[in-house]
């Protein structure tokens, strides 16, 4: 009886532990250069996991308003894998970049499934990615002593590139601007504030436009459904200010404005979307495969660009678009099942925002939504389909699911207790 109770006590550890390793994962997705990190607690995670399945001493649930169009999404990439022109990184990449991000949000899904769990992983993005913000904004300004006029992290070898250090720091922004008009003590909004000044700084340092215009979208769909409007006004204000006060404002002139428009309208990513856009036609269906080292190969990249007269300097080695991309790799059809998987999560979003059943549900479900909006944005200008920027979008989608079977466990507690009042 003694080992019994002492199995037990062993199986309660290790679901206490599956958050914790989680959190982990989370909390260093902003740090480059910790793969060894990342590795060992997923797979440890995956161990834990797996043996609390056999024992049957933990749930496991796949259903989500999600999962069928995330199915076929795989089960697509899968198939094109056979039609892959570089089927060994094809292979890979579809294990390393789409299969593992889906093992990460249905992990995040069902263990961060309360409410608690779901604001201490707001705490763990923000905390981690203000400090992450925090520290490269001191090593690339002040030890290296670049000048303010450049955009942080630019040319840093092994760090995270200046265009997707905004996606990590706007989403943890748009965290914290939610939070701090919630959290009720003191500490928590000194806190909250320091982060926000932080993650305002970072994001307004990386000076894309991209990022830009992601952040006015998002906050102002967070502004016009966000009940506490004088805070929304007040961080306005402080934008306002901090933009003028940074090299960020010589950007956004109307005449700066206009001509990287122009730019990008003439030589730049329209010619790139082109030339990509060619490579779609010769394989409509499948694409080129699910590897992203295919397009390494300058032969390949050089017959598309030719045929759309791209000059040799304008040339990348990626589309810079994250619709274009996954046709390219997945093809049209693999479009569409994405562009499904894109869907049902705004289905899920408005109807949590227009009928949650309460004001966590409808106003946590607002600011997710206002995050994945700014990453779709920045998504259309960025490769957001790996690393760091994707997870943040599998974490924007699993917090989101998180709040719809929250909100049906109060549709179904507030079910109850009309059945027992009417009893």
């Amino acid at each position: 009886m003694k080992s019994y109770f002492a199995i037990e006590h062993w199986f309660t550890i290790l679901n206490k532990t599956l958050p914790v390793l989680l959190g982990i994962i989370v909390f260093f997705n902003p740090f480059p250069n910790l793969t060894a990190i990342h590795e060992i607690t997923f797979y440890l995670s995956i161990a834990i996991l797996t043996l609390l399945l056999i024992f049957k001493k933990t749930g496991f649930s796949l259903n989500t308003p999600l999962s069928l169009a995330f199915g076929l999404f795989v089960l697509w990439s899968f198939f094109g894998l056979f039609f892959a022109l570089n089927k060994e990184n094809s292979i890979n990449d579809f294990y390393a970049h789409l299969i593992k991000y889906l093992i990460l949000f249905y992990l995040v899904f069902n263990y961060y499934n309360s409410k608690d769990r779901f604001l201490s992983l707001v705490w763990t993005i923000v905390i981690s990615t203000s400090l992450y913000g925090l520290g490269i904004l001191l090593y690339f300004y002040l030890i290296l002593g670049n000048p303010f006029s450049i955009k942080l992290g630019l040319f840093m070898e092994g760090e995270i590139p200046s265009n997707l250090i905004g996606i990590l720091t706007l989403f943890a922004l748009l965290l914290a601007l939610r939070h701090i008009a919630e959290a009720g003590a003191k500490f928590q909004k000194v806190v909250l504030s320091v982060c926000l000044f932080i993650l305002t700084v970072a994001t307004l340092a990386t000076q894309t436009r991209g990022t830009v215009l992601a952040m006015v979208i998002a906050l102002f769909l967070m502004f016009f459904n966000f009940k506490n409007k004088k805070l929304m006004l007040i961080f306005f204000l402080f934008l306002s200010v901090t933009i003028f006060l940074m090299p960020i404002k010589s950007i956004l002139t109307p005449d700066n404005l206009s001509i990287k428009i122009k730019a990008e309208a003439t030589v730049n990513r329209v010619n790139i979307w082109r030339a990509f856009g060619e490579m779609i036609k010769d394989y409509p269906l499948t694409g080129i495969g699910f590897g992203m080292q295919t397009y390494f190969d300058e032969n390949l990249l050089n017959k598309y660009y030719e045929r759309v007269r791209v000059p040799s300097e304008s040339r990348v080695s990626a589309p810079h678009n994250l619709f274009i991309d996954v046709a390219v790799r997945t093809g049209l059809v693999g479009l569409a099942f994405f562009c499904y998987i894109l869907a049902s999560f705004i289905w899920m979003g408005w109807k949590l925002i227009r009928y949650g059943e309460n004001h966590f549900i409808r106003e946590w479900g607002l600011c997710l939504m206002a995050a994945f909006v700014a990453i779709i944005v920045q998504g259309m200008f960025e490769n957001t389909l790996s690393g760091p920027s994707a997870i943040v979008l599998y974490i924007i989608m699993a917090m989101m699911t998180i709040l719809w079977h929250l909100n049906g466990r109060e549709t179904k507690q507030k079910h109850r207790m009309k059945i027992r009042s009417e009893g």
